[in-house]
């Protein structure tokens, strides 16, 4: 008896593209370091307002390290994440290839996660890409960006075919 069946084709989106690229992940020591870098960004935290310090330490994937922490403002509004923070600071650099990212604050039994915002800056720069959540015991847990903003819009969204029928006073 025959089976017969069908494939549909579908164009591969870039987040497949990354998914199947050649990822580079960090060694127990490496992920180590780039915790502890973290933990010693967050030091450097600008928080009068809400004594909630943060530090992010990004690699790139040529090993450069760059660290930052969250920087508040009077205008609370104009306050500046860590996790943007050393996004913009390695982007600054010239670097834009990340292979992960570890992030640090001073809560003992919760795991530190990065807000919406800040989230989408990291998609950004791709989607699979590592996060380690930390608590104060450098304890972790290891994510993808991908996972953190599940169905994410992205760079790649941008050039998608789009309704041609707007009217042009819009």
């Amino acid at each position: 008896r025959a089976t017969s069946f069908s494939l549909r084709y579908s164009k591969p989106t870039q987040q497949n593209k990354e998914r199947r690229m050649d990822q580079r992940h960090l060694s127990p020591e490496e992920v180590n370091e780039l915790i502890n870098q973290s933990h010693k960004a967050k030091e450097h935290s600008y928080s009068p307002y809400s004594k909630f310090r943060v530090g992010a330490a990004v690699k790139t994937r040529d090993g450069r390290v760059f660290t930052g922490c969250n920087v508040e403002n009077a205008c609370y509004n104009l306050g500046v994440c860590a996790e943007r923070n050393v996004i913009a600071k390695a982007v600054s650099e010239g670097y834009k290839d990340f292979i992960a990212i570890a992030i640090a604050s001073d809560m003992e039994t919760e795991l530190i996660s990065p807000c919406g915002a800040c989230r989408q800056v990291m998609r950004e720069f791709g989607c699979n890409w590592d996060v380690y959540l930390t608590k104060t015991d450098k304890s972790y847990e290891k994510m993808t960006v991908d996972e953190l903003l599940p169905r994410s819009f992205g760079p790649d969204d941008l050039s998608k075919e789009k309704v041609s029928n707007i009217p042009s006073n819009h």
